[in-house]
C-alpha cells in the first residue's frame, strides 16, 4: 500500500465523517503520515549502520541489533498508520455499495448514500471500534517489544557469537525517544477522539446532538429505521 493511496483514502472518508471524525483524520494526516514521511523516515534511514558494539567479532553487532530490534521501531510505526487507516476503507465501501445498490434500481433509495443512518451507521462504528482497538494493540505490543518508550544510549548484550559481554551504542537515541513520544501522545489522542466518536454516535441515537458536531448540512438528516 502506497502513501498516496492512504492519503486518498483518509480524503475519500473525510466526506462521511462526523465533526469529530475529521478532526481524527487531521490528526493522522497532519501529525502522524506527514510527520512519519518528513522526518521520523529519516531519523532511522541507516539504524543497522549506525548501531555499534565495542567489539570486532563478526556477526556479533548483527545479532545484538536483530535482538534488541527484531521490528524496526519506524516500520512498526508505518504498520500501525497502515493499520488503523485502513478501517475507513469500510465506510467507503458501504458507501459505494448504497450507490450501486441506487443505480440498480434506478431510484432514490437513500436521502444521501452518505448519510450517518441505518446500516452506514453500524459501519461506522464498526470501524471506530476496530480502529481504537488497533491503536491499544500496537501501543500494548510497541511496550512490550521494546521495554518502554524510550530508546537507550546503550545497550549489553552476551549473544553467541559475540566472545563476552559488550556495550553497544544506539545512534540519535535522543531524537528517536522523542519521536517515540510523539507517537505515543499522538495515538492516545487518536484513542481519545474514536471513543469521544463512538459515544457521540451512540448518544445521537437517543437525542439530539447540534448539527456542526453530527458533521451533516441541515438538508441531511438520519434515515429512520434501519436501511443497508
Amino acid at each position: 500500500m502506497s502513501w498516496t493511496f492512504l492519503r486518498d483514502l483518509l480524503s475519500g472518508v473525510n466526506k462521511y465523517s462526523t465533526g469529530i471524525g475529521r478532526i481524527w483524520l487531521a490528526v493522522v494526516f497532519i501529525f502522524r503520515l506527514l510527520v512519519y514521511i518528513v522526518a521520523a523516515e529519516h531519523v532511522w534511514k541507516e539504524e543497522q549502520k549506525e548501531f555499534e558494539c565495542n567489539v570486532r567479532q563478526p556477526g556479533c553487532e548483527n545479532v545484538c541489533f536483530d535482538y534488541f530490534f527484531p521490528i524496526s521501531q519506524v516500520r512498526l510505526w508505518a504498520l500501525q498508520l497502515i493499520m488503523v487507516s485502513t478501517p475507513s476503507l469500510l465506510v467507503v465501501l458501504h458507501v459505494a455499495y448504497r450507490e450501486g445498490r441506487e443505480k440498480r434500481h434506478r431510484k432514490k433509495l437513500y436521502v444521501s448514500p452518505g448519510t450517518m443512518g441505518g446500516g452506514l451507521w453500524y459501519t461506522y462504528l464498526i470501524s471506530l471500534m476496530v480502529k481504537t482497538g488497533f491503536e491499544i494493540g500496537f501501543l500494548v505490543l510497541f511496550y512490550k517489544l521494546y521495554d518502554g518508550f524510550r530508546v537507550p544510549y546503550l545497550l549489553k548484550c552476551d549473544l553467541k557469537p559475540c566472545p563476552n559481554t559488550v556495550d553497544c551504542f544506539v545512534s540519535k537515541p535522543t531524537e528517536k525517544t522523542i519521536f517515540i513520544l510523539f507517537l505515543v501522545v499522538t495515538s492516545c489522542l487518536c484513542i481519545v477522539l474514536n471513543v469521544t466518536e463512538l459515544s457521540f454516535l451512540v448518544l445521537k441515537k437517543w437525542q439530539p446532538i447540534p448539527v456542526f458536531l453530527s458533521g451533516e448540512s441541515h438538508g441531511q438528516r438520519n434515515l429512520a429505521g434501519y436501511s443497508p
